[in-house]
């Protein structure tokens, strides 16, 4: 089984979200069809921007929590670094699937 931390927005530049999940394709699916209550589906941030992949729950929650710890700016340079044109990975995922 694969874990996964990942990150949301709402545009480019925009709101930004941090998660991790066991199941990328359904919880991806889930924030973009505004079926979870909370911070994503207030802010409309359900555009999959970035994830990667952990063999362990544990790797993938100290990362969550890294990176939500890490300022703006840095996750930002990360998603360009992985993503440059910020665009929607949750097509190429759900397919794959």
């Amino acid at each position: 089984m694969s874990y996964w931390t990942y990150i949301l927005c709402n545009k480019p530049y925009g709101t930004l979200y941090v998660g991790m999940t066991n199941n990328i394709v359904a919880r991806a699916y889930q924030h973009r069809e505004g079926i979870i209550a909370g911070f994503t589906k207030r802010y409309g941030v359900k555009r999959l921007v970035c994830f990667e992949e952990y063999a362990t729950p544990g790797d993938a929650i100290v990362r969550e929590k890294t990176l939500k710890r890490w300022p703006r700016a840095w996750k930002i340079a990360l998603i360009e670094r992985e993503n440059p044109q910020w665009d929607d990975l949750y097509e190429g995922i759900a397919r794959g699937a």
